[in-house]
């Protein structure tokens, strides 16, 4: 597999294709996100990453704080920037009632319940999957979004959002502020 991440090594999302920079996600001001398990631009632990990978699929303790008053929803979603496809790979789509400002290790397993907190599809699945990148594709970093939304996300037509496919989710979704922690990990 090291071959096929060396051959893919040039080939990865572009950054301005995270949710981050959607310009219904961009509006208002930023606010501070963190983690227990890691430091922002840190190396994200084993445990952190994908069973494939060696890891257990245990998504990091993420805190937040400054959300917007007025916020009616809160939108999270982990993509990976590095991906070798046409945008980022999402590892986990979330959304959050409005008084969630923390969630604890694990919280984003497909099996996990947690009032408050709505887990949506991801690019392969429901719930947290964790890091598995090519063996030799070099260093992927992971992006922990959260959006304050304006409103609760409803899709065009009352499609149902358990069914929906991330790109909807995040078309239908409007945001008044958002805070972000960056991790990253790589396969030698």
């Amino acid at each position: 597999m090291a071959i096929i991440g060396k051959l893919l090594r040039n080939r990865r999302a572009a950054a301005e294709d995270l949710a981050w920079y959607r310009p219904n996600l961009g509006e208002g001001g930023v606010f501070e996100v963190t983690s227990a398990d890691f430091d922002h631009e840190s190396r994200l632990d084993l445990r952190h990453a994908n069973k494939r990978a060696g890891g257990q699929d245990v998504s990091p303790a993420l805190a937040w704080s400054g959300v917007p008053a007025q916020t009616a929803q809160q939108l999270l979603i982990v993509e990976d920037q590095d991906a070798p496809f046409g945008g980022p790979f999402v590892h986990a789509l979330a959304l959050l009632d409005p008084e969630v400002k923390e969630l604890p290790s694990g919280a984003l397993a497909s099996d996990a319940t947690r009032e408050g907190v709505t887990m949506l599809r991801s690019s392969w699945g429901r719930g947290y999957m964790g890091p598995a990148p090519v063996r030799g594709h070099g260093p992927h970093r992971y992006v922990f979004q959260v959006f304050a939304l304006t409103e609760p996300v409803v899709l065009t037509g009352g499609r149902a959002l358990a069914s929906a496919k991330p790109r909807e989710v995040l078309a239908a979704a409007r945001a008044h502020g958002r805070g972000r922690i960056d991790g990253f990990y790589e396969r030698d």
